[in-house]
């Protein structure tokens, strides 16, 4: 199809011509001192038909490494040799990054706010706004993601990898992990499922810190999504087959302490395997903490002080059928 022949591409009341990158300020909030606040959104429209792709990241304001993915995705790609376009929001939270906070200034979770409205809370507004601006122009896309709450992620994507479009764009995407997850109330990659898009979400690293190998991993493996779509040419499948799992479960601190980790990210482990020990204070007690299920470990807790119950080694879960696999 030539230039003239493509259909008009309206990204938040702008027109982008083909062959053309637009960086964009959508007015997302007024602040109380009156003064606009704006999430940045670049446009890339291909010179040719194809696809709509939408990037987003930082919904949670302090999970900043899908906003460096995004800075070096767009800076590789060319509208002019693009086949399609690229909707792409590297600060969705910009109240949250602007501060470091995962959440918005009521203490809302973008992440449990979509679909939202525009009649709605601060999160409800924004909600609608992000679906409306990045994912309803689109056909599939991914969002951004890292651990939270001093936690750490081995690269991974999760998505409903039982619908076959979803689970080709895991296994293209490559990442150490993918894992088997149903949508969630009130996130945007629910939202977006149920508005008949294909959407993954990609876990990696840590809040307000970079990972260059995250980063790295995360910045090929858009860039191997948007060639499977077609979009792109030119890029190295991946070398590895991901792990595969059809769910992930928390280890939990078996007592109140500090913890001692042993197990890595990324490392294998068996029923019943030591992954760390938590110690008393003065080292008068300590209790190992074991490995219910064989799987693999895809995140850990970076803060050693932990409380009984605590959430301390996320496994994705071997089951029996397609264990050793």
């Amino acid at each position: 199809m030539t230039d003239s022949q493509l259909p008009d591409l309206a990204v938040a009341g702008e027109s982008i011509g083909a062959g053309e990158r637009r960086d964009l300020e959508v007015s997302a909030a007024r602040l109380p001192s009156g003064a606009m606040v704006a999430m940045p959104v670049t446009v890339l429209r291909g010179a040719e038909t194809g696809p709509g792709f939408w990037l987003t990241a930082a919904v949670h304001g302090d999970e900043i490494i899908g906003t460096e993915v995004i800075r070096q995705v767009i800076s590789r790609l060319d509208p002019v040799a693009l086949r399609g376009h690229v909707v792409a929001a590297p600060v969705v939270n910009v109240h949250g990054f602007a501060v470091g906070s995962r959440y918005l200034p009521d203490r809302r979770d973008l992440n449990r706010s979509f679909p939202g409205s525009s009649r709605g809370s601060l999160a409800s507004r924004l909600a609608r706004l992000v679906l409306d601006t990045c994912v309803e122009p689109c056909d599939l896309g991914i969002d951004l993601h890292t651990g939270s709450d001093n936690r750490t992620n081995l690269p991974q994507v999760r998505g409903d990898l039982d619908d076959a479009s979803t689970r080709d764009l895991a296994v293209v995407f490559g990442a150490p992990a993918m894992i088997h997850s149903g949508v969630r109330d009130g996130s945007l990659r629910g939202a977006a499922v149920r508005a008949g898009k294909t959407a993954l979400v990609f876990e990696g690293g840590e809040a307000l810190r970079f990972d260059e190998g995250v980063i790295d991993v995360a910045v090929a493996g858009v860039m191997r999504a948007l060639a499977h779509v077609g979009m792109i040419d030119g890029i190295t499948p991946a070398a590895d087959t991901p792990f595969e799992a059809q769910e992930s479960s928390w280890v939990r601190a078996p007592a109140s302490g500090l913890l001692r980790p042993r197990a890595a990210l990324g490392e294998r482990v068996v029923s019943g395997e030591v992954l760390g020990t938590v110690a008393d204070a003065f080292g008068g007690t300590e209790r190992p903490v074991r490995a219910r299920l064989p799987g693999l470990v895809i995140g850990r807790t970076e803060n050693p002080v932990v409380y009984r119950g605590d959430a301390l080694f996320h496994i994705a879960v071997v089951r029996a059928a397609t264990d050793g696999a």
